[in-house]
């Protein structure tokens, strides 16, 4: 799809791909996708083997290879930021800002896009987003950031985010950020039942039917903090809720006989977060749910993606019709 366009992208801290395949959807090819883990890196290169897939850390990589690209997108590491965490912001050593900041100088793209969590919307951190504004504003963008919930474009969970996105003058008159859905995702239930009915339980039609709402924000954890479960006490609890188990997650869907609350598969949960059911994830158990529940849903990034496409696109059909003017 990218290709046809010839809009290209570079995606920065990837991860297992959810932001890289909105991205592909709304018509970017790509040109690398750069990120540090090497089960995430397996994970994009067994599903899109023709990528570029660079192994490396932000820090050691310069922007100057794709310089002019048309999008460079990237979902920062979010533990910073994140109130399941201390907060530490800049003072944490996951925070890579600056980094950011300066592949974009190295590569001048012609937009930005970039995704954290909604605590860099603290009041505590209105420094950090000053200096990301200024940043920018210096390399010649012009910026603007939203908080956006999955839940709007069609993911069955809540999962706010903040998208920073930054643009020439001359394409951000054409930038209008999506419009949510005017309807409610499904639900849990309505979600998961066929893979909650896949081994043949019996009561997979009833947890359905009460399992009416959408999921809590899925919590994925780091390398520091985290295992293969739905969240701290509080989303357990939610799940709960929703008739799910939430302190551990399932090899496979319950057989028939099972009673009680079932657990969640890796593969229920990449459903919730937007992902294919033919996206493939490598690694174990706690290493595949690490990539899952730290990605950025497929849908959002493809909404806002799609925005950015059209306001590139409206901006080179403007200087066009000018330089044919002046001619």
């Amino acid at each position: 799809m990218g290709a046809a366009t010839g809009m290209i992208s570079v995606e920065l801290c990837a991860g297992a791909g959810g932001q890289a395949l909105g991205l592909e959807q709304a018509g970017f090819g790509h040109a690398a996708a750069v990120e540090i883990d090497h089960d995430a890196c397996a994970t994009l290169r067994l599903n899109r083997p023709h990528w570029d897939v660079r192994e490396r850390d932000l820090r050691e990589v310069a922007g100057t290879e794709w310089k002019g690209v048309d999008l460079v997108a990237g979902g920062l590491p979010c533990p910073p930021y994140s109130v399941a965490g201390k907060q530490l912001g800049p003072a944490d050593d996951r925070d890579l800002f600056g980094y950011g900041l300066q592949f974009l100088a190295d590569a001048r793209p012609a937009a930005a896009m970039i995704e954290n969590v909604r605590g860099i919307l603290d009041p505590r951190f209105a420094s950090v987003r000053d200096d990301i504004r200024e940043g920018l504003r210096k390399l010649g963008y012009v910026v603007d950031w939203r908080l956006l919930n999955a839940s709007d474009f069609g993911v069955c969970q809540l999962r706010p985010r903040v998208i920073f996105v930054a643009l020439r003058a001359s394409a951000f008159e054409h930038f209008r950020w999506p419009t949510p859905s005017p309807h409610s995702p499904a639900s849990v239930g309505e979600t998961l039942l066929d893979l909650m009915s896949s081994n043949g339980w019996e009561g997979a039609a009833a947890w359905a039917a009460q399992a009416d709402d959408i999921a809590p924000t899925i919590v994925g954890g780091s390398k520091k903090h985290g295992g293969p479960d739905l969240g701290p006490t509080r989303a357990r609890a939610a799940w709960a809720r929703l008739g799910v188990n939430g302190k551990s997650l399932a090899a496979e869907a319950p057989e028939p006989g099972f009673i009680g609350m079932p657990r969640l598969t890796v593969r229920m949960v990449a459903r919730l977060q937007g992902f294919p059911d033919d996206w493939q994830f490598h690694g174990k158990k706690t290493t595949s749910y690490r990539q899952v529940g730290n990605a950025f849903p497929a849908p959002v990034a493809k909404a806002v993606a799609a925005q950015l496409h059209a306001a590139l696109e409206a901006s080179a059909k403007t200087r066009r019709r000018h330089t044919a003017r002046v001619k």
